[in-house]
């Protein structure tokens, strides 16, 4: 933990701003051994005093009372489970997915795999067979853990998934191709020494989509999770300590919405709350302003991660939330897109907490936010580099651009006293040309360049203007235009298709599809007595539904508008940023009232 400046005080109603102070101390101490189950479980459990603490309280619709899982608890079940994929051959450096909702034997899965040594290749519950498919082939994944829900959906592409040798059903019942866990593990001892990695090696392969091509595997590294920590306790204002006395621990509970097979929910929520020695809230339900309203009360939750879609759909719902619910709120971190100033001045005013905006990437996260308890947060800002990070706006040739001018926001692989900063991720997976792409200068002494454009004032805030790539994100999740477009062009129906973000008030943006559609079904279109009625709805429909069986379900277009052609350039390639300008322009002349 860093220590607080000598001269801090409590002055908590003046609005202090520490920022010059704390990043300018800052030094990371990285060793060169280290392993995060190790530190998230482990230490905990061989503590007499801290293993009986509650690690996972685990929540579900339906479920009379929640279930309270201690460290003891936790590291037992991670023990055996490293013992069985150990005798399943799975070896360091291998990869194992974890297809599982929020739950306690998802954090079991975790630390089972990352103190064996593996690699943890995180996959949502929400992907379709054709994202599953393409995930399990690329990172070549030995062992898949499931439960219940997410089991048949790897049974149904397993055949097609060579290196995949064993399915693992933590929960629930299948049939013989599934290897019983709740019946196997009992035989299998409760102690596991981990495997002594190094703070390099691989700890989890977490997928993100990219502008063109198939979804990059970015290979996280073990000391990453040292590098996420300053941001992590700054967005929840000094979690798990006083944020006056580093000494003093507070009963800190942490609850987030957010899937643990997302950076956000694995890194911004499990792992180091984990780290920390905290209770964490694992809700298997989807999402509800008023459930969430619920939660929050029941488990006396005092940090939270809220996407800013999530908090705009609390204020509508519950506009005076403090007449209805005992709420313990200290910290709320948001993250995926800008709050905007109704819903920050909202959770400051009935809420009680100012909202710490974050920016970051699953390559390099928690770079940039805020920490409204050290430095004074600007609304509408993805405010300040975070301890430990150094960070600038570069132009098109790699270099920083001065304050008042836009540039794309980038990472050093240094911080400011010339030490290595170890949140930076080891590349993509079996892509080096688009590890190289993604930095600028000398490898020892380069920039990591995010795609995003963002401006800097006087004071060292940012202020995010846009995504310099056509990747976007719509109620959170981030979208990449290719693999939704590669999957539209399966559908007989589609010779080619681009994929933009289209202006919403709700989500910032929604999916929307241009398509070309193929000869025989273009003549059937133009035979029509009138396609706007008889034609375009049954094939959109069907468009949306063969996207939605496919892929995860926020990834489908909410809206498909059929054109002639798409713009093109003079290499052939898609001319995305001409639609998303259409769309913006559209979106602003519906607002004026023009159209």
């Amino acid at each position: 933990m860093p220590s607080m400046p000598s001269h801090a005080h409590d002055t908590r109603s003046a609005a202090p701003d520490f920022y010059a102070a704390l990043h300018g101390s800052f030094r990371w101490h990285v060793p060169a051994r280290f392993n995060i189950a190790q530190v998230c479980l482990q230490r905990w459990a061989a503590d007499p005093r801290h293993a009986a603490q509650t690690a996972i309280i685990e929540d579900g619709p339906g479920q009379r009372r929640p279930v309270h899982h201690r460290y003891a608890d936790l590291a037992v079940q991670a023990n055996r489970l490293s013992h069985a994929l150990r005798l399943l051959g799975v070896r360091p450096g291998e990869r194992v997915a974890i297809v599982l909702p929020q739950r306690f034997e998802t954090a079991v899965a975790y630390m089972a795999v990352l103190q064996l040594g593996a690699v943890a290749v995180p996959l949502s519950q929400l992907f379709g067979p054709e994202a599953l498919e393409y995930r399990l082939q690329d990172s070549a994944a030995v062992v898949a853990l499931v439960d219940e829900a997410t089991g048949p959906g790897v049974q149904a592409v397993r055949a097609r998934c060579p290196a995949l040798r064993h399915v693992v059903g933590l929960t629930g019942a299948f049939d013989a191709e599934v290897i019983d866990w709740p019946h196997a593990r009992d035989g299998l001892r409760k102690r596991f020494e981990p495997v002594d990695t190094a703070a390099d090696d691989p700890a989890v392969l977490i997928y993100t989509s990219g502008t063109t091509g198939n979804p990059k595997g970015a290979l996280i590294p073990h000391r990453a999770l040292i590098g996420n920590l300053s941001g992590f306790v700054c967005s929840q204002n000094w979690f798990g300590f006083d944020p006056w006395d580093a000494r003093v621990r507070s009963e800190a509970v942490f609850w987030s919405p957010a899937d643990w097979a997302w950076t956000g929910g694995l890194m911004d929520a499990l792992l180091p709350t984990l780290y920390f020695g905290r209770p964490i809230v694992a809700w298997r339900g989807r999402f509800d302003p008023l459930q969430a309203f619920a939660l929050l009360q029941r488990h006396r939750v005092t940090h939270t991660f809220l996407f800013p879609t999530a908090l705009k759909a609390m204020m509508k719902a519950v506009p005076e939330p403090r007449r209805r619910y005992r709420l313990r709120l200290q910290a709320i971190m948001s993250a995926g897109e800008a709050v905007g100033d109704a819903v920050f001045a909202w959770c400051q005013e009935q809420l009680g907490v100012t909202v710490n905006e974050m920016f970051g990437q699953t390559e390099i996260n928690y770079v940039v936010g805020n920490c409204a308890r050290l430095w004074p947060a600007r609304p509408g800002s993805m405010g300040r580099a975070y301890p430990g990070h150094r960070v600038a706006l570069l132009d098109e040739a790699g270099q920083p651009v001065p304050p008042g001018t836009v540039g794309e926001v980038a990472v050093h692989r240094r911080d400011v006293h010339g030490d290595p900063d170890p949140v930076f991720f080891l590349g993509y997976w079996g892509n080096e040309a688009a590890t190289r792409a993604k930095f600028t200068g000398d490898p020892a002494d380069s920039w990591c360049r995010t795609g995003d454009l963002a401006l800097q004032d006087a004071d060292g805030y940012l202020w995010y203007q846009g995504r310099a790539d056509d990747v976007f994100k719509s109620a959170g999740y981030r979208i990449g235009p290719s693999e939704i477009e590669n999957c539209l062009v399966k559908h007989p129906a589609v010779a080619n298709a681009a994929v933009v973000p289209k202006p919403d008030p709700e989500r910032g943006a929604v999916v929307k599809a241009y398509v070309v559609l193929a000869p025989e079904w273009a003549a059937r279109r133009e035979r029509s007595a009138d396609p706007a009625r008889d034609f375009d709805p049954p094939l959109i429909e069907a468009l949306q539904q063969h996207v939605r069986g496919r892929l995860a379900p926020y990834e489908y277009p909410k809206e498909i508008e059929f054109i002639d052609a798409l713009p093109m350039t003079t290499t052939g390639k898609v001319q995305r940023r001409v639609l998303r300008l259409q769309e913006e322009a559209r979106a602003a002349a519906a607002a004026s009232g023009g159209g």
